[in-house]
């Protein structure tokens, strides 16, 4: 029916499902305004509704915050500890079952950490592990791993320091000769190199910017994804790179999402957003739009992106960064960079 087609419009087309988190009741924003464009009469300025899209349920062991708003992660608290309160949440609250036993609960978590995903061939380059390549979910099930590695901030616990070069997966592909070096695979070693080397100027990223000396910083694409091979954030960081923004920025398509009016209640400035994120769970106004990186394993599998579905495809999301941080990539750039990020 064309009624219930458009009523589930959001999940049809973008893989979107509704959530609802109440505004903490120490919170120090408000809820001023709100254009919702299905008019429900569940969101209230106290209980707002987002939507959101599901996070990839494998290569969990990379994880440093639970949920892309991390209320399964409270600070201090292990992974296995995360994944036992969202099996949990879960069972009890999406399925309306019975709390599972601990038993239950260890089996769940040890079967959600023994999954890895990744892309294992592609049509145009062949099998990812052709010719000295590490791609696919065998290479990434190895892949050292623990919290802090390779940390851009200085918080990796051995005391290395913060090397750019995060991903390697593709580095032997670099210079091939002869019939192995196929027009495909050049292309996705020099994406990979862009990924690791090409100059970004971040400016206006809450959560990154507003750090003491921070408010420029000189990066690449690892500056966030600086999980060796993994491409999420080493530590929990919630940042806001524009992505809930209300007017949408670098060509987004936030149409269906409702939008929320914030005022801060300290100095009264206010905010436009689709999505409150972090700051339903930490109860900040500084924390509005903030949510975290996700691992970028398995891209090419889960179109679209971003957590509201916005990028319809790798294109877009590459352009919306070629927008918003102002990086004039040529048209080559932005080709090779997609062929590297969708062999993940």
């Amino acid at each position: 029916m064309p009624a219930r087609r458009s009523a589930y419009s959001l999940l049809l087309k973008k893989g979107l499902i509704r959530i609802s988190l109440p505004v903490p009741a120490t919170a120090d924003f408000q809820i001023t305004e709100i254009e919702d464009p299905y008019h429900c009469p569940q969101t209230t300025a106290t209980q707002p509704a987002m939507y959101r899209r599901p996070l990839p349920a494998t290569n969990l062991p990379f994880l440093t915050t639970v949920m892309w708003d991390g209320r399964e992660s409270p600070k201090g608290q292990s992974l296995t500890a995360d994944l036992t309160q969202q099996a949990i949440d879960a069972t009890t609250g999406h399925a309306q079952g019975a709390r599972p036993s601990p038993q239950q609960l260890q089996q769940i978590v040890a079967f959600e950490t023994a999954i890895f995903t990744g892309q294992s061939v592609d049509f145009a380059a062949g099998s990812l592990t052709a010719k000295g390549a590490t791609g696919g979910p065998r290479n990434l099930s190895t892949q050292e791993f623990y919290t802090g590695i390779n940390d851009v901030l200085g918080a990796d616990p051995t005391g290395a320091a913060f090397n750019p070069v995060a991903f390697t997966t593709y580095s032997k592909w670099a210079n091939l000769t002869g019939p192995s070096a196929m027009p495909a695979r050049e292309s996705i070693a020099r994406g990979e190199a862009l990924f690791n080397t090409f100059p970004i100027t971040i400016t206006g990223v809450s959560g990154l910017n507003d750090l003491p000396g921070l408010s420029t910083v000189n990066g690449t694409c690892t500056t966030c994804h600086d999980t060796p091979n993994v491409g999420n954030h080493s530590v929990a960081l919630a940042i806001n790179i524009g992505v809930t923004d209300y007017p949408a920025r670098g060509g987004l398509d936030i149409s269906g999402l409702p939008v929320y009016t914030i005022t801060c209640n300290s100095n009264g400035a206010t905010v436009q957003s689709t999505d409150p994120g972090r700051a339903l769970i930490s109860g900040k106004c500084a924390d509005v739009g903030k949510t975290k990186g996700p691992i970028l394993r398995g891209l090419a599998a889960r179109a679209p992106y971003f957590h509201n579905g916005s990028a319809a495809t790798l294109s877009d999301a590459v352009e919306f960064y070629d927008q918003r941080f102002t990086l004039n990539m040529t048209d080559q750039q932005k080709a090779d960079l997609v062929a590297f990020l969708q062999t993940l």
